[in-house]
């Protein structure tokens, strides 16, 4: 993915969290019943590698339960930063997009067979811990089966929250370490609401203070009306649609609420229809064919990841993770369906929680404004080849903070090449 462009939303004021920064390793009972000792085709190099895995309950009357995977830093780990990482959809798993396709210390061979090593994990630098939630998604799960159809902005961002608070008294190691919060897609409302209730918490000087000391957001879904436009937009500037439908959605897609009108939603239907299979998440990739012969060309006996480049781009990947954490031993080596308390087989995306989705906001500006001025440290990111929430949009929701430029554009530059702005 090309980044576009990278920018800071610098703050004025300090955040303060007075809690002590605890980095002793006095493992308790819970967080000892987590550890994974190995993952099913965990590469024989990597299991000195400190990772935990289990559930956290965050509403005791209703069952709900998020799952989580700590992947601790490679070096260090009691001096770097603990990362929160979330994936959008809204119902989509941080687990199969985030941590094993994109960021995480693994990634999965064909057909769930087993890992290989991520040549640039994100446990470099940081205690990663990768978060599936609402409950639904992947191997989260609720014991009262309405919370699926009835998901929403608020009670993720609430539950999210109490999972935080009750992960840290499991490991206690983490209360007072600096903590950021980071995430892509639909997660652009989860973060900053998260952030939001975490801030306001601090705020109050309620015990226990997270230290959250930022966020960053990649192609990050945040303003109805700028995502809605910069989605037209880039149709039409990278020739998806033709000059027809592009005028057609410009005059019948007004962006005034989430209810789009009917002549709006025709004109959307053309412009899928000429957009045509493509993968609208990378739009110069090829998409997932899996055929028998691409089968065959995939299969470990063809292709080995070590031998055809690092930067090997696989559209199969989505199908690789549902392989392979629907197994039984990948379930009991991350302690989770041991006594199949979850009904729904795992899966990317939980369409369910998709379709029914309860609350949506039209915008999180109003966070970001309350936030910029916090002390906290927000960061944003955009990939250029997505038609999903493309760079477009982003660059519309940000003029409209109207903030002040403390640094020119310029090229993002590595080894001599221009790689991004």
């Amino acid at each position: 993915m090309d980044i576009d462009f990278w920018g800071y939303l610098e703050a004025s004021n300090e955040a303060q969290c007075i809690n002590e920064d605890n980095t002793s390793h006095n493992y308790t009972k819970a967080q000892e019943d987590d550890r994974i000792i190995e993952l099913p085709g965990q590469p024989a190099n990597t299991l000195s590698l400190s990772q935990y895995a289990g559930h956290v309950t965050v509403n005791e009357s209703a069952g709900r339960a998020l799952f989580y995977w700590l992947v601790e830093a490679i070096s260090e780990a009691a001096n770097r930063p603990l990362v929160l990482w979330l994936n959008g959809g809204p119902g989509c798993s941080s687990m199969g997009y985030g941590a094993m396709e994109e960021l995480g210390p693994f990634k999965i061979h064909p057909n769930g067979s087993g890992l290989y090593a991520n040549p640039h994990p994100w446990n470099k630098e940081a205690n990663m811990l990768f978060l599936e939630s609402p409950a639904g998604v992947g191997y989260s799960y609720s014991n009262t089966s309405s919370d699926y159809m009835t998901a929403g902005d608020s009670r993720t961002a609430a539950d999210s929250f109490m999972f935080l608070l009750k992960w840290m008294e499991r490991f206690p190691q983490y209360n007072g370490r600096e903590f950021y919060i980071t995430g892509e897609s639909y997660a652009g409302h989860y973060v900053p609401q998260l952030s939001l209730l975490i801030f306001e918490h601090n705020k109050n000087r309620r015990k226990p203070c997270i230290n959250l000391k930022g966020f960053m957001v990649g192609n990050a879904v945040t303003d109805w009306s700028s995502d809605n436009q910069g989605i037209v937009d880039f149709y039409w500037s990278h020739s998806l649609i033709s000059d027809q439908t592009y005028q057609g959605l410009l005059s019948s897609c007004p962006w005034k609420s989430q209810k789009l009108p009917t002549l709006c939603q025709e004109w959307f239907n053309v412009a899928y229809n000429e957009v045509g299979n493509i993968d609208l998440h990378t739009i110069y990739t090829p998409v997932c064919l899996i055929s028998e012969p691409y089968r065959r060309m995939i299969s470990a006996k063809h292709w080995n990841p070590l031998n055809s480049g690092e930067t090997r781009f696989d559209p199969c990947t989505p199908n690789y993770a549902d392989a392979y954490f629907n197994r039984v031993d990948v379930q009991k080596a991350f302690h989770t369906n041991i006594t199949k308390t979850i009904q729904h087989p795992w899966s990317i995306c939980n369409y369910d929680i998709l379709d029914n989705w309860q609350d949506r906001v039209d915008s999180i500006l109003p966070i970001y404004k309350e936030l910029i001025g916090s002390g906290l440290r927000i960061w944003v990111y955009s990939g250029d080849q997505d038609a999903m929430v493309p760079t477009l949009g982003t660059r519309y929701w940000l003029k409209k903070l109207s903030l002040n430029i403390t640094k020119s554009w310029y090229p993002w530059v590595m080894a001599k090449q221009a790689l991004g702005r």
